[in-house]
């Protein structure tokens, strides 16, 4: 078993730049990955522990966790050079792991935003 992967920080956009919402379109997905909505229906079919949510009308409605798994796909594929197949061995295996990390990322950001607001805030 290989050992999680060092996530490079800056190469996990923070989902807090999205508007507050239960819900995002894949549209709005797209956009914030990068991608082409046709890459995350893929995406979709190929990792079977995506479980993306439809309204009635059988439209896509992604979940803040949804954006992060599909975040770490693109960052195993795109930057690390997966194949579909190893990358889906991967996340099996270390999911929760690189979730947490992408989490303790995200947070030490938010506490680094604020502290630079603080300092800018000094006499």
């Amino acid at each position: 078993m290989s050992s999680p992967i060092n996530a490079d920080e800056h190469l996990f956009k923070s989902t807090s730049s999205l508007p507050r919402k239960h819900y995002y379109s894949i549209g709005e997905v797209a956009s914030f990955l990068g991608v082409d909505t046709s890459v995350i229906r893929y995406w979709e079919s190929e990792f079977p522990f995506l479980q993306i949510k439809r309204n009635a009308n059988g439209e896509r409605r992604f979940t803040e966790g949804d954006i992060k798994d599909l975040q770490l796909i693109y960052y195993l594929l795109k930057h690390k050079g997966f194949t579909i197949e190893g990358a889906n061995k991967y996340l099996c295996e270390h999911k929760n792991e690189l979730k947490k990390k992408a989490e303790a990322i995200e947070s030490l950001k938010k506490v680094k935003s604020f502290l630079q607001m603080l300092r800018n805030e000094l006499p």
